[in-house]
């Protein structure tokens, strides 16, 4: 079995973010998402992997190599255009061949891995598996219509009105009887290939398709929110971790790991929460759930259920609460006179002032 990894897509959920970088690489307790997704594939015992890309093509490969750290061996598949996910399955058309294989989405977040899904599909070998989950707002998904018996009877993309709350989750499974399917396919009214109908394909045509409902959890990690609450579950499962420098003075309170070569002095940190290699948080509170990336600065300020990225500084800033901070980003306080707003925002930020 191989896997075809979806590492391609704008990210316009998480702009300015993804501007300038990309979506899959956006850390998790200080580790891109994307490699959340890798190392499960290689928990499976799947050893080469098809690597979908788009236009930042360049930072996945610099970020992921030939995939040897992760015990895998990675093939690089241009994709020019985000046409869909079928479109994906199609144009590694060459590269699966004739092997089974399972898709994953690169910005997806899983725990508990997928070593099940994969020994019940290698056992019962369907032509599709899927994993289902309930959603709240299903509109935003693909999703799947049951029969009274828990089979798969039909399936659609991100329906105006959805026939049951059971989403898709980003892990497929298929034999390559879908490149018979995806062959036939027409664009959508979204003008992308839809996987969906990939899988409605088989189901018409009388081949089996079959579904597990996860209680686990997932996460589509598209947007701050889902970001935040994944960084929020993974600093949840850590051991706590003292490999840099903490002076006496300080307070480590929990499970809070400082990593190697980073520095905190004069500061009180509540876990779970995490300090990356090379970062100083000096006369500072960092409370729960906050991630603080590699070569970051955090002085005089206070910063909780956030992620900030790379080299980042934040410096005498009295509150910041559930934010995400990009690379090499400067937060200071505005001046107190004259009572007004400095902003230097890139395209489609958002902002929330009180004033």
């Amino acid at each position: 079995m191989k896997a075809l990894v979806l590492a391609g897509g704008s990210g316009t959920r998480l702009r300015p973010i993804t501007h300038t970088s990309a979506k899959q690489l956006v850390p998790v307790a200080n580790k891109p998402v994307l490699f959340y997704g890798l190392e499960a594939i290689a928990a499976a015992g799947i050893r080469e992997i098809g690597m979908v890309v788009g236009d930042t093509h360049a930072e996945i490969e610099a970020a992921v190599g030939d995939g040897s750290a992760f015990g895998l061996q990675v093939t690089y598949l241009r994709q020019e255009a985000p046409l869909g996910l079928a479109h994906a399955v199609l144009i590694a058309r060459d590269y699966l061949g004739a092997d089974d294989f399972v898709m994953y989405l690169g910005d997806n977040f899983i725990v508990g891995g997928i070593n099940g899904i994969v020994e019940r599909f290698t056992r019962d070998r369907p032509s599709a598996q899927i994993m289902l989950t309930r959603v709240g707002d299903p509109r935003q998904f693909g999703v799947a219509e049951l029969d009274a018996a828990g089979r798969v009877i039909g399936l659609e993309e991100k329906p105006r009105e959805p026939k049951s709350d059971l989403a898709l989750v980003g892990v497929y499974l298929f034999t390559p009887e879908v490149h018979e399917a995806v062959a036939e396919l027409k664009p959508s009214w979204r003008g992308e290939l839809e996987i969906t109908d990939a899988i409605q394909w088989l189901i018409e045509q009388g081949r089996p398709v079959e579904s597990s409902v996860i209680s686990g959890y997932w996460k589509d990690t598209g947007n701050v929110t889902d970001m935040l609450e994944v960084n929020r579950l993974v600093l949840e499962s850590m051991e706590a971790r003292t490999d840099g420098a903490v002076d006496g003075v300080s307070e480590l309170i929990g499970r809070v790991v400082v990593e190697p070569g980073a520095v905190v002095e004069r500061s009180r940190i509540v876990g779970p929460a995490i300090i990356g290699a090379g970062a100083r948080v000096l006369d500072s509170y960092v409370g729960p759930f906050t991630s603080i990336a590699a070569g970051c600065t955090i002085s005089g300020s206070e910063i909780e259920y956030s992620i900030v990225l790379p080299r980042s500084s934040i410096a005498g800033v009295s509150r910041i609460e559930s934010s995400l901070i990009g690379h090499d980003v400067e937060v200071t306080p505005a001046p107190n006179t004259p009572r007004a707003h400095r902003l230097v925002l890139g395209d489609h930020s958002k902002v929330q002032i009180s004033s």
